[in-house]
């Protein structure tokens, strides 16, 4: 089903796709940014449930633990919005959270498994 398509044409809904786990005729996970009007983002909402599409909202943050960190920067080539930074005198992890859209891609890429998140 070509679900952002859909969301792009029938509701004016754009979808920044964060990362995607889809194959043809399996069940797969896709982690999407929605923008648009209030409004036709519930219905949007509404019309990928009624195709029993399972929707959540992100509702948790990262965290990073300082004390494990060793600041590789591993997870800044993953992060697709530069939330994680590496500072350019310091080579410091620096995290904007305001930048951050929880898409977890950092995560499994952490070698000491520093970052997790905060539900």
């Amino acid at each position: 089903m070509p679900v952002t398509y859909v969301l792009a044409k029938e509701f004016n809904v754009a979808a920044n796709i964060i990362r995607a786990q889809v194959a043809p005729n399996q069940i797969g996970k896709l982690v999407v940014e929605l923008l648009g009007d209030i409004d036709q983002l519930d219905a949007a909402i509404e019309w990928m449930r009624s195709r029993h599409v399972n929707v959540s909202h992100t509702l948790g943050e990262i965290a990073i633990d300082e004390d494990v960190c060793v600041h590789c920067g591993l997870c800044t080539g993953v992060c697709p919005t530069e939330a994680l930074t590496l500072h350019p005198e310091t080579y410091k992890l620096t995290f904007t959270r305001s930048r951050c859209i929880v898409c977890e891609q950092c995560i499994p890429t952490c070698p000491v498994q520093a970052i997790s998140t905060n539900l």
